[in-house]
């Protein structure tokens, strides 16, 4: 087994990593990373449903798509990323213990006690602290998760704080639990940095595992996979399924109404109402916006077509 610490912070270049190590190395691997402010959707959600569209901009978190499925997780320098990538004779040896055992048993050398939710989850004392998820490429197969060391859970809970009833699709949705920091359970601080050797440590002191650096070529590939897939709208936005959006909302003490439709991430229909504007300029603009991404600069870009001052207000009522 190959071990490595992924100390690049930039999350689309580690979830970019992860694929490229799954689909091109032969090695079984394990590997830890971190990144900076990032929520990251599970392959199959509808990015937008999952997330609270105005904090998470307002406060430059990223967003972004991991290749597995499973719901959405949070992502900051409080958190410590481990992936498993393993291979298999067929799906039927994949189990989630499997994946999850080393890093309980890893937990356990601190003097905690980790259980599993019955989801793709790791608790301590019934609050969650890790979010797992997996995907397979032909014998192989990724399975990764988040171990919540000191994150800051406020932040955690604003961003994946979705807006109610405003979204409706067929994407899989986000099952959310209480949360806690790992670091709160134990009697003996350590600061992350030592948390994160720790875990290298216990695995690196198995037999058959050995350290492995990101080769030139390596990073080089990395980097145009970061660059052709993950960091783009169309794979963390467009990727997501067919979905309506309604919302309504007061502006200024006036009202706007929006329903529309989407696929992948592109509106096909759409319908503005309310007593902002005159009906013509709704009528117009909804023209304008069929066939335009669903994102924020585009809806703003179309909106200052016909107005003078678009506040932020009436750009997100587009939105949450």
């Amino acid at each position: 087994m190959l071990c490595i610490h992924l100390k690049n912070t930039d999350p689309f270049f580690c979830l970019a990593a992860e694929e490229y190590l799954l689909k091109k190395f032969a090695e079984d691997i394990f590997m830890l990373w971190q990144s900076n402010d990032t929520v990251v959707v599970g392959k199959h959600q509808n990015a937008l449903a999952e997330i609270n569209y105005r904090f998470v901009r307002e406060n430059n978190i990223t967003v972004a798509r991991r290749i597995s499925g499973g719901g959405t997780v949070f992502h900051d320098a409080g958190n410590v990323n481990f992936a498993f990538i393993k291979n298999v004779g067929s799906p039927a040896e994949i189990s989630f213990k499997m994946f999850t055992a080393p890093v309980v048993d890893a937990l356990g050398k601190l003097g905690l006690t980790a259980t599993t939710s019955g989801r793709n989850d790791l608790l301590i004392e019934g609050l969650k602290i890790s979010g797992n998820a997996e995907h397979v490429y032909k014998n192989r197969v990724l399975h990764h998760g988040t171990l919540l060391y000191n994150s800051n859970l406020e932040n955690l809970g604003r961003a994946i704080k979705a807006a109610p009833g405003k979204y409706a699709s067929k994407a899989v949705q986000s099952n959310r639990s209480p949360v806690a920091n790992i670091s709160s359970f134990l009697k003996k601080q350590m600061p992350i940095g030592d948390f994160l050797q720790f875990l290298l440590d216990v695995q690196l002191q198995n037999d058959g595992v050995n350290f492995y650096k990101l080769s030139e070529t390596d990073i080089q590939n990395i980097q145009q996979l970061r660059e052709e897939k993950f960091t783009t709208w169309e794979w963390n936005f467009g990727y997501s399924p067919k979905y309506s959006f309604h919302n309504k909302a007061e502006i200024d003490g006036r009202g706007v109404e929006v329903n529309l439709r989407t696929a992948k991430g592109i509106i096909t229909e759409i319908q503005i109402k309310g007593n902002s504007f005159s009906e013509e300029i709704f009528l117009a603009l909804a023209e304008k916006l069929s066939g335009k991404r669903h994102f924020f600069e585009d809806v703003q870009k179309e909106l200052k077509r016909f107005l003078t001052d678009v506040p932020d207000d009436l750009v997100y009522a587009f939105f949450s």
